[in-house]
């Protein structure tokens, strides 16, 4: 019996990581029966999704139709080739670029009609519709101030606009909101669910019995981590279905850059939640604090609702560390320009470093033990 004993306790020793892995698998398939069987997480997984993007295809509209428009000062960049700001606009330095012939001054002087070309980007509604209207609102000023400086009362005649907008041509809102929706619901399984699964063990004392088998740290995060993780790159994938398939929105980019973007942001966002549900222990305080630092920094500070140049400075320096704000450039990115690797590159590598951070500080701050 003895002898059985010690090749038993040799076998076991021999296979010590096929032996964790099944405990980390037999942890994954109690976590991910318990989300299945969760009535609140199938429908933030799945019946959230489609109403958020029914909300952001009907409900809410950032198309500028109607209004009277004030004054407003430019940062103007002079360049005397449009291949030098081409790229500036295209990666989003520049919001627009007004084209105007070397015989300009003399054609207007001779009052023969003088085109110039406005180009738009068109991948943020809001600011492109601003800025048309804006440009020609300085242009018909110049041109009112100077008929009356040559005593002539109409000079509207000599300057025609031509205006073309690039990426979004209709520069419909909803071509915009949609990719961008992809964040906040991200954002709301990956923080807000996460939030609870850490409190809730605590709460219902079946953390105890986790600790008392030989699991670690990261055992654990792994453990939450997995199931969400595959929850939300389904959304994910719902909603780009959705909104390509069904409303017409394009996706100019790769699918594959996008699904790498979006698991990336998505390890973020867990990272986040599950350091909210580690810190906590109640699922009421995690809710609460992941809606505060997750849902509306998605929603506000990330450039999907609101223009973040037009916001203060302060709070502009605010967004720089919100995942979301560079999820949202890479998504309108993708989807209405392209494979734009001087704006998806860096949004990534940025999303990579919150994600790492998140995940780390989340393994350091899971406690093993009921103090």
């Amino acid at each position: 019996m003895s002898q059985n004993l010690t090749s038993e306790s040799q076998h076991v020793d021999v296979h010590p990581q096929r032996s964790r892995l099944r405990c980390i698998w037999g942890l994954v398939r109690k976590e991910t029966y318990q989300m299945l069987r969760d009535p609140s997480s199938v429908g933030i997984g799945i019946a959230l999704p489609l109403l958020l993007l029914f909300l952001f295809t009907y409900a809410i509209s950032l198309d500028v139709r109607n209004i009277k428009l004030g004054n407003r000062h430019f940062m103007v960049h002079v360049a005397r080739d449009r291949r030098e700001v081409q790229d500036a606009l295209v990666g989003g330095r520049l919001n627009g670029v007004l084209v105007i012939p070397a015989d300009f001054a003399s054609r207007t002087e001779r009052r023969s009609l003088s085109p110039l070309q406005l180009l738009v980007r068109g991948s943020d509604v809001s600011t492109a519709a601003l800025v048309q209207n804006y440009v020609r609102g300085v242009l018909r000023n110049w041109l009112i101030q100077e008929g009356l400086n040559a005593g002539q009362r109409n000079s509207g005649e000599i300057v025609r606009i031509e205006s073309r907008v690039w990426f979004n041509q209709e520069i419909e809102s909803r071509a915009a909101l949609l990719p961008g929706s992809i964040a906040v619901i991200m954002t709301l399984i990956g923080t807000l669910l996460t939030a609870l699964v850490v409190a809730r063990e605590w709460e219902r004392g079946t953390m105890e019995a986790l600790l008392a088998t030989p699991i670690t740290r990261m055992d654990i995060v792994l453990s939450k981590f997995v199931p969400y993780f595959i929850l939300g790159m389904l959304a994910m994938g719902l909603v780009a279905a959705v909104s390509t398939l069904g409303l017409g929105v394009p996706l100019r980019g790769s699918l594959w850059v996008l699904i790498m973007v979006s698991a990336t942001f998505l390890c973020s966002a867990l990272g986040l939640g599950l350091l909210i549900s580690s810190v906590t222990r109640n699922q009421f305080v995690a809710s609460q604090v992941a809606l505060i630092v997750g849902y509306l920094p998605a929603l506000i500070l990330s450039g999907l609702v609101f223009e973040i140049d037009s916001m203060p400075r302060l709070i502009q320096y605010l967004s720089c560390v919100m995942p979301p704000r560079y999820f949202v450039s890479a998504l309108r990115t993708l989807f209405l320009v392209g494979n734009v690797w001087q704006v998806i590159l860096p949004n990534t590598v940025v999303l990579l470093g919150f994600a790492a951070f998140f995940l780390t500080v989340t393994i350091q701050k899971t406690k093993m033990n009921l103090e």
